[in-house]
């Protein structure tokens, strides 16, 4: 956000669209600026993390609701469908019967959806932060489990306990919480639904590599997802799969034949405010055709770009901010 920050600071913008705002550090960095921000996602999970964080201004957890969140009430006849359908594909036994509490706790005992929003941010870093290589594209709970020696991976952070960590993750998110004196708001929408009319929209789409491979962030991440639709999760899991992911999506960022057609129709919806686009010089569309788009709706376009070395991934690109206006 330093580099970002440094090429977008000067221009002269009140307001921000963060379009595929997924963790939210774009928005966060836009609502600190002052600026009056809309965050969208179109996954829930993500959603969630920009009503938590951007569209909240003041709520917080108190000791007494996080106790509420985590504790096992007796008279509460808790659900398992985690245990049951997750066995031994992402976490241990005892861990998924910890989930299925949690989150029946979250939704049923908070009774406010900006607390219901933080926890269920802390819930869900806590399931990232104990999965090997941080996603749930695999089910491949033995690379925990398994007794051998590790040249790789935090084993201490995956056997951490769920509770532990979710007690660090919600104190950072109620630090997290201010007022920026603005009327901020988190969305949940294709990203052709999003409202026009902010000064300067930031576009940082789902990535394709030269050899058309994309990233798939619902696939990556579908268990969180599930965890935001739990009383209908069972009826959106392809149960074909063996790490149970959702029934897949047609999505135009998705497909490198139309990745290219996406662009121009979100640059054209959102035309008449400064366009801001995140992306890798070796990829689907390439720099030269993304330029050459946003050229043919503004008079002036500007590159910056800096070397970066990308996880799971083989050499360093360069990652590229391009600035039309």
């Amino acid at each position: 956000m330093d580099w970002i920050g440094e090429n977008i600071f000067d221009l002269p913008f009140d307001s921000a669209l963060d379009v595929f705002g997924g963790t939210g550090v774009v928005s966060y960095w836009f609502k600190c600026a002052g600026k009056q921000v809309i965050y969208n996602d179109y996954l829930k999970f993500n959603w969630n993390i920009g009503l938590a964080l951007i569209e909240n201004s003041d709520v917080r957890l108190s000791d007494d609701e996080i106790e509420l969140a985590l504790q096992a009430h007796h008279e509460i006849v808790y659900p398992d469908f985690i245990q049951t359908t997750f066995q031994n594909v992402y976490f241990t036994d005892d861990e998924n019967a910890w989930l299925d509490r949690v989150v029946h706790n979250i939704d049923t005992l908070l009774d406010n959806p900006y607390k219901q929003a933080l926890a269920r941010f802390a819930l869900f870093q806590a399931c990232i932060i104990k999965r090997p290589y941080n996603l749930f594209h695999r089910a491949n709970l033995y690379m925990r489990t398994a007794e051998v020696e590790r040249s790789f991976g935090n084993k201490t952070t995956w056997d951490t306990p769920f509770e532990t960590h979710f007690r660090a993750f919600i104190h950072e998110a109620n630090d997290s919480v201010f007022d920026n004196q603005r009327s901020n708001r988190a969305i949940n929408v294709d990203a052709f639904e999003t409202p026009a009319g902010s000064d300067l929209v930031y576009l940082d789409p789902p990535y394709f590599n030269e050899k058309g491979i994309g990233v798939d962030y619902r696939d990556f991440y579908h268990f969180l997802e599930g965890l935001m639709n739990y009383r209908e999760w069972g009826q959106q899991i392809d149960y074909k799969s063996k790490h149970r992911r959702l029934i897949p999506e047609k999505s135009p960022w998705n497909n490198s034949n139309t990745v290219l057609d996406a662009f121009e129709k979100l640059i054209q919806r959102h035309h008449d405010s400064i366009l801001v686009i995140s992306y890798r010089d070796d990829g689907i569309p390439s720099k030269d055709q993304l330029i050459e788009l946003l050229a043919s709706y503004k008079n002036q376009v500007t590159e910056a770009s800096q070397a970066k070395q990308y996880a799971l991934a083989h050499g360093k690109s360069h990652e590229i901010l391009l600035v039309g206006r």
